[in-house]
C-alpha cells in the first residue's frame, strides 16, 4: 500500500481534490457532484485525444497532428451526412479517417529516420488543410443543406442540423453521470490493459528507453510504432466526433485550440518526453486537473488568452520538475557509488 502512496498518480488525485476543494470554495457549483460530472464535457475532447498519445510518448515519439485530425474527422462525418448517410454510419467513416491518419503518421515515423515532431507538423498542416477544403464539395456536388447561401453558410456556422440521437451522445447520461466520460473511462481502461498488461505495452516502454536495444531484443518496433500512431489517430478521431455531438454543429476548425492542453495532460501526468515513462491514469488524472483548472479560471472571469499563459507555464513547470528530479536521482545515485567505494 505504501508503494502506491509514493507515485506520481496518487499525488496527482490528492492534487485534483484540493483542486476542487478550492475551486468550491471561490464558486460552491463545484461542491455539487452533477455539476462537476456535467464539467467534464468541456475537456472531454482533451481526453479522448490525450490518453492514446501516451503510449505515443512512452516510445519517445510525438504526434501533434491530432487537432487537425479532430477537424478532419468532424467535417468528414459531416459531409457524409449531408450526403445521405446515416449519422451512425458517418460516425463510423471519421474514425476510420482517423485511424487512417495515425497509420499514415506510424508508417513515416517507423519507416523513416526523420524526427517525429517534424512529420507530426507536417500532417498538422496537412490533415487541416484537406480539412479546410474539403467543405468546398457542397457546392460542387450541389448539396445545398443550407438554402441558396450553401459554403457560405457552412463558413459561419458549420454543418448544423444533426439527428438528435447523435446529439444524445453527449446529452445523455446514466443516472447523474454524462455518457461521454463513461466512454472516456472505458476508452481509458482499454489503453490501460494494452500499456501494462501486455506485451505491446512493454514493447512501447522498451523502444522509448533503448530502440536499438529493442530491436535487437527481437521487438517488433516498426509493427508496435505504427500501433501507437494508429491509436493516437483513432483518439483524436473519437475527440472529434464527440466535440461534433457537443457543439452540434461539423466544423473543419473543431479543437483546433487544444494542442497545448494534450501534451500537458499527458507530459504532467508523468509522460517522459524523452520515452520510456508514463501512464494513462496519470493523463486521465492529469487532464482532469487541467480541465477544472480551466474552468474554475473562466468562472473567475480569466479569458482564454491567459487560460492559455497559464497551462503553458504549467507545461514548462512540469518538465523543469521532472528534469529537476532526473538530476536529483542521478547525484544521489552518485553519492551513493562513492560512499559504496569508501566503505570498501
Amino acid at each position: 500500500m505504501s508503494r502506491y502512496l509514493k507515485t506520481w498518480e496518487f499525488a496527482l488525485a490528492v492534487l485534483l481534490v484540493l483542486e476542487i476543494l478550492v475551486l468550491g470554495a471561490i464558486n460552491p457549483t463545484f461542491y455539487d457532484p452533477e455539476n462537476l460530472l456535467y464539467a467534464t464535457l468541456d475537456f472531454m475532447h482533451i481526453l479522448f485525444a490525450a490518453l492514446p498519445l501516451t503510449l505515443v510518448i512512452i516510445t519517445a515519439g510525438i504526434d501533434i497532428s491530432g487537432v487537425s485530425v479532430m477537424g478532419l474527422a468532424s467535417i468528414t462525418l459531416g459531409l457524409a451526412w449531408v450526403a445521405g448517410m446515416n449519422v451512425f454510419v458517418a460516425a463510423g467513416i471519421a474514425l476510420l479517417v482517423g485511424v487512417l491518419a495515425g497509420l499514415f503518421n506510424g508508417v513515416l515515423v517507423a519507416k523513416t529516420d526523420v524526427n517525429p515532431l517534424v512529420i507530426t507538423l507536417g500532417t498538422l498542416f496537412m490533415f487541416g488543410g484537406l480539412a479546410q477544403g474539403m467543405p468546398a464539395l457542397l457546392d460542387l456536388l450541389g448539396f445545398k443543406a443550407y438554402g441558396s447561401e450553401g459554403l457560405a453558410a457552412y463558413q459561419y456556422e458549420g454543418i448544423t442540423g444533426l439527428p438528435e440521437a447523435f446529439i444524445a451522445l453527449t446529452e445523455g447520461t446514466l443516472g447523474i453521470v454524462p455518457l461521454p466520460l463513461l466512454l472516456v473511462l472505458a476508452f481509458a481502461l482499454v489503453l490501460g490493459v494494452l500499456l501494462h498488461r501486455t506485451r505491446f505495452g512493454r514493447y512501447l516502454y522498451l523502444i522509448g528507453n533503448n530502440p536499438e536495444a529493442a530491436r535487437y531484443s527481437g521487438v517488433p518496433l516498426v509493427r508496435a510504432l505504427i500501433y501507437a500512431y494508429v491509436l493516437s489517430g483513432l483518439g483524436a478521431a473519437l475527440a472529434g466526433v464527440m466535440l461534433t455531438s457537443y457543439m452540434t454543429s461539423a466544423r473543419a476548425d473543431l479543437g483546433s485550440d487544444a494542442l497545448l492542453p494534450i501534451i500537458t495532460a499527458v507530459v504532467l501526468g508523468g509522460a517522459d518526453i524523452l520515452g520510456g515513462s508514463g501512464t494513462i491514469l496519470g493523463t486521465l488524472l492529469a487532464g482532469a486537473m487541467l480541465g477544472y483548472l480551466r474552468q474554475g479560471l473562466l468562472a473567475l472571469g480569466v479569458t482564454n488568452d491567459l487560460i492559455q499563459v497559464v497551462v503553458g507555464s504549467i507545461l514548462i513547470a512540469a518538465m523543469a520538475a521532472k528534469q529537476l528530479a532526473h538530476w536529483w536521482g542521478e547525484r544521489r545515485l552518485k553519492r551513493r557509488a562513492l560512499a559504496g567505494r569508501g566503505r570498501g
